[in-house]
């Protein structure tokens, strides 16, 4: 069970990430892991005191607490702690299409504000979504503004990403949009918002800057040939590559494979990853055709996307239809086929 505690004794609850081989289930009531389902009302029998339904929150008295209760892994954390992760980019949009991500295990979903067609308010269902099977949302903002970025930030994502950073001074702008004065200029409404459990977690405001993962898209000539010092910036926890802007600023918009664009992002990948040997940034990226996800991961990637969700249900229905469509010119039938579909999954499958 993951706790955080408070200055004011209050202790809040958090949902860990599960394998999908785990036994344990979850609880759609409260945020704890559990053998079976349990409701708020008979929640009381887990604690030594009973419960009011009611209550703002749970004191740390009315607990049987483990001795040392572990705090819920951060994207931050598992950075530090070695991990590389693994992502997808959502632009439809759609919580369902969130929750079957979170649930196939992806380390984080990017919630893509800059291409898809949504909003802030379009976005707070995925959030719900990804929140309900404890995967980590990340909010990529259409533009890097203080605007933009207090509204991403007040909904709760555990990340955020800020397009088009092009030099230090664009990046420390990114930074202060992300902390409340005197370090920044983050409008404050923290008693109400979301990120703040609406005022419940008296915590929040000692622990966003620890908890807050700030991305920054380095995606045209001017940003990789300034990427170091961009890397270097307080507070940029990881850079994000952006090779198709990229190749487009180089002059090779149809082209993100050129020679010369590889060249230019292996360069501006090595000014990353030796600023990190010095306390820098992370280095996060796409996939490409040319690209794949492994090859990202052993050049040092510690964040790697490695589709986005329009494109997998694109590749599955355009090969859906075609399928159907050769076997209508080539005049199959059903005789003879049964011995195939035991080895074939349903179309539900």
């Amino acid at each position: 069970m993951a706790v955080s505690t408070c200055s004011n004794k209050s202790l809040f609850f958090s949902l860990p990430k599960f394998s999908s081989s785990s036994n344990l289930s979850f609880n759609p009531y409260i945020n704890l892991p559990c053998s079976e389902p349990i409701s708020l009302l008979s929640l009381s029998t887990h604690f030594s005191k009973p419960l009011n339904p009611r209550s703002k929150s749970i004191k740390s008295t009315d607990l049987n607490l483990p001795e040392n209760p572990t705090l819920p892994k951060t994207l931050k954390s598992r950075l530090a702690n070695g991990e590389t992760l693994y992502g997808l980019f959502l632009l439809s949009f759609s919580p369902t299409l969130a929750e079957i991500a979170g649930l196939a295990g992806y380390d984080f979903v990017v919630v893509d504000m800059e291409h898809g067609p949504g909003g802030i308010s379009d976005a707070l269902p995925c959030l719900h979504a990804l929140a309900a099977t404890g995967t980590s949302a990340i909010l990529r903002l259409p533009e890097s503004t203080a605007a933009w970025a207090k509204k991403a930030l007040d909904i709760g994502p555990q990340g955020i990403m800020f397009p088009m950073i092009e030099n230090s001074k664009s990046a420390k702008k990114a930074v202060s949009f992300c902390r409340f004065p005197p370090g920044g200029v983050r409008g404050s409404a923290h008693t109400l918002v979301r990120a703040s459990n609406y005022g419940i977690n008296d915590g929040y405001l000692a622990n966003y800057e620890e908890e807050l993962l700030i991305m920054c898209q380095v995606e045209s000539e001017e940003g990789v040939k300034k990427i170091e010092e961009i890397a270097a910036v307080d507070g940029v926890d990881c850079i994000q590559m952006g090779p198709l802007d990229l190749s487009a600023s180089l002059g090779y918009l149809w082209d993100p494979g050129n020679k010369k664009v590889r060249q230019v992002v292996r360069e501006a990948e090595k000014g990353v990853l030796e600023k990190k040997n010095g306390g820098g940034a992370y280095l996060g990226g796409f996939a490409m055709p040319h690209d794949g996800a492994e090859q990202l991961r052993m050049r040092g990637y510690r964040m790697v996307s490695g589709a986005v969700d329009l494109g997998l249900f694109r590749s599955a229905v355009v090969e859906d239809v075609k399928r159907f469509k050769m076997n209508l010119m080539n005049g199959s039938d059903d005789d003879g086929e049964d011995d195939k579909v035991k080895d074939e999954k349903y179309w539900s499958e």
